[in-house]
């Protein structure tokens, strides 16, 4: 696999995805014997650079590197030098001289990742670029439907909410389509993306018609911060239509697993006793997934830098 950078998974071809799932599964199992003994990152330096919050993400790819063995940074962007008007390329040239090995990003604007790859030396990782991509969340969903259902492919998937404003949803209608699934995307009009007919999937405004038989229902966050307008009438109004409670959940298959990237809003895009449902709720496991393909996405990344430098020097 010559990954330089993990920007996004649209460049990824369906056997890459496979690669990384199947490492990734590997540090799962190997995460519930003994989180503590490997050393594939060890002497590498991690930086996290976070310009949004997140401490679930970045816990998780702090979490990922100190597992692996490198040295991990996380840079206060609050704090930092943007704030004081250095634009994002002098950042990236300050931090390029101090020769980090991988850099972990989350950035409130789309391409501003693909941006700061282009000008540094060192690996990149997308952790999170507006509404653009979300590259590890799509692959620690898929290897939760993996170890879930024990395939990834020939499913019937819903993906339900603020599709319109979700890189998450992106991501995975990417990954998801690449792997053969079949995809739903449910919500309310104003909810959709203006150019959802260029995705290739089916599109629901009724949930129960869009959860009729499905194996997954995965929910997203109402993302309140990015909307500049009236996108839905209340949020009472948003639960009784398109929250997922049991009446709801008992169109999609017997045995169909809920999903949600977090943080939840209970009580507004799901309700807390089908979040905390062991019967169907995978969201923990979604959780403990996402240490496991962090932990291979880096191992990768160092793979190849390592070969590239070996390769370079010869």
């Amino acid at each position: 696999m010559q990954l330089e950078h993990l920007l996004g998974i649209e460049p990824l071809q369906p056997q890459q995805i496979k690669k990384i799932l199947d490492l990734a599964d590997y540090y799962a199992d190997q995460n519930r014997i003994n989180a503590q003994n490997n050393n594939a990152l060890a002497g590498c330096t991690q930086v996290n650079m976070f310009f949004e919050h997140s401490t679930r993400t970045q816990a998780s790819f702090e979490i990922a590197g100190k597992r692996l063995g490198a040295d991990v940074m996380n840079m206060s962007m609050e704090a930092s030098s943007i704030k004081k008007g250095e634009t994002l390329i002098d950042t990236a040239l300050t931090l390029n001289a101090m020769r980090p090995d991988l850099l972990v990003v989350r950035h409130p604007h789309s391409g501003a990742v693909d941006l700061l790859a282009q000008k540094v030396n060192c690996a990149v990782l997308n952790a999170g670029d507006g509404s653009h991509e979300h590259p590890t969340q799509a692959l620690l969903d898929a290897l939760t439907i993996r170890r879930s259902k024990g395939r990834l492919q020939r499913l019937n998937i819903a993906i339900c909410g603020d599709v319109a404003h979700s890189r998450v949803a992106r991501s995975n209608i990417i990954l998801l389509g690449k792997m053969e699934n079949r995809l739903r995307l449910v919500g309310p009009s104003t909810l959709m993306p203006s150019n959802i007919n260029e995705f290739g999937v089916e599109v629901f405004y009724d949930i129960k018609q869009g959860l009729r038989d499905v194996d997954v229902v995965m929910m997203l966050r109402l993302q309140r911060e990015r909307m500049d307008g009236g996108f839905i009438p209340s949020e009472r109004e948003y639960y009784h239509r398109y929250g997922l409670d049991a009446k709801k959940l008992s169109y999609a298959k017997p045995d169909a697993i809920v999903m949600h990237p977090g943080p939840m809003n209970r009580g507004v895009e799901i309700d807390g006793e089908i979040a905390d449902d062991l019967r169907h709720s995978v969201i923990q496991e979604q959780v403990e997934m996402g240490v496991a393909v962090r932990m291979a996405a880096m191992d990768i990344l160092m793979r190849n830098r390592r070969k590239n430098t070996k390769e370079t020097n010869i």
